[in-house]
């Protein structure tokens, strides 16, 4: 990724990390309306926004916790961006045919494309290790762990 100035909207980012309840409720306040709509008009409901919204701020927690995620686009564009692909993700896995996709209401920022793309790609391949990580034997999985944790590959031996 280039490096760019973090935009404003990074306290958004921040505070999801620092678990602080305003900063959440304000994301739900602020941007949820626009992702439910969204859905609603394309083969969902409201059930299903509120799904979408949840893994999405769960996705944008482990982006910013394990890859220091910076925002250099308006959250906004960025958190509506990911919802919209898990929505649409969702339903080419359900093998919906009839697909209506209103397309007016996407923001067409690069910056969000970009850090979306890159936020998807964390996500499979987040998905990807975890899956492999369970198929491991306890002994690889308490190696592996340790050497996460320690860092140091000295103490690991020990």
């Amino acid at each position: 990724m280039s490096q760019k100035k973090n935009h404003e909207d990074q306290k958004y980012i921040d505070g999801l990390v620092q678990n602080n309840a305003f900063v959440i409720q304000t994301i739900y306040d602020k941007f949820a309306p626009k992702v439910i709509n969204y859905i609603k008009q394309n083969s969902g409901d409201v059930a299903n926004a509120k799904d979408v919204i949840q893994e999405t701020i769960i996705t944008i927690y482990h982006q910013a916790t394990e890859k220091g995620l910076q925002l250099t686009c308006p959250f906004d564009a960025y958190f509506f961006l990911l919802c919209k692909r898990k929505w649409l993700n969702q339903l080419k896995k359900r093998g919906k045919k009839e697909v209506t996709i209103n397309e007016e209401v996407l923001s067409k920022d690069d910056d969000a494309q970009e850090l979306a793309f890159e936020t998807s790609l964390f996500e499979q391949q987040h998905s990807l290790f975890k899956d492999m990580f369970q198929k491991l034997g306890q002994a690889c999985k308490d190696l592996l762990t340790a050497t996460f944790k320690i860092k140091s590959m000295e103490k690991v031996a020990e």
